[in-house]
């Protein structure tokens, strides 16, 4: 019932609208570079202006998890989340004229398992600067936070296309009916191992 509550639901929706639209329109570029500097752009952009969103679902449930944040707020972002991912994915399928670079898959280079491991890796330094800024509440959070993005995103692109935002990926696998792979992005340990690799990101 408190306005402050869903103005802060809304904020979630609209922060990962644009997030994962503007990381969906860079990725119709050749390369893993375009995107992961739009992401850290955008990220960036979105502390500065929104108050800091968590806009990515793992980081709300690194919060649920360290309780700083409570059960019906954390779950209601998540849907939030997930929601802006969806509308930002659909727009990107209407205007990109191809939308398989859309979906963030594990790429040749290695297995599930790796493609897993670095996004683990990828989305554990992104939420140690979510939480070091958030405690601290330094000036430069946007620039923090923007460069983890961009950072952890060049890093586990060539794996597994650099996500570390399951609503990132769940939005266009959703709008396109690619399912490949995709548990990695959420990191479910009861996933079969034994799934295809997919080439491309």
């Amino acid at each position: 019932r408190s306005g402050c509550f869903w103005r802060g639901v809304l904020a979630e929706a609209a922060a990962t609208l644009i997030f994962v639209g503007v990381v969906l329109g860079a990725s119709a570029a050749p390369g893993a570079l375009a995107p992961a500097l739009a992401g850290g752009l955008a990220a960036g952009g979105l502390v500065c202006t929104l108050g800091g969103p968590q806009a990515n679902p793992a980081l709300t449930l690194a919060l649920l998890c360290t309780r700083k944040l409570s059960a019906v707020r954390g779950a209601a972002g998540v849907l939030a989340q997930c929601a802006g991912a969806t509308l930002a994915s659909a727009a990107a399928r209407v205007a990109l004229p191809d939308d398989t670079g859309l979906v963030t898959r594990v790429s040749a280079v290695g297995t599930a398992g790796t493609a897993l491991a670095w996004e683990t890796f990828a989305t554990f330094q992104l939420a140690l600067a979510t939480f070091a800024t958030a405690e601290q509440a330094v000036p430069q959070a946007g620039l923090a936070l923007g460069s983890a993005v961009a950072a952890g995103a060049l890093a586990a692109g060539p794996f597994s296309g650099g996500s570390m935002n399951p609503a990132r990926s769940l939005g266009p696998a959703i709008v396109t009916g690619v399912w490949d792979d995709h548990w990695v992005s959420w990191g479910h340990p009861w996933a079969p191992p034994e799934s295809p690799n997919q080439g491309g990101s």
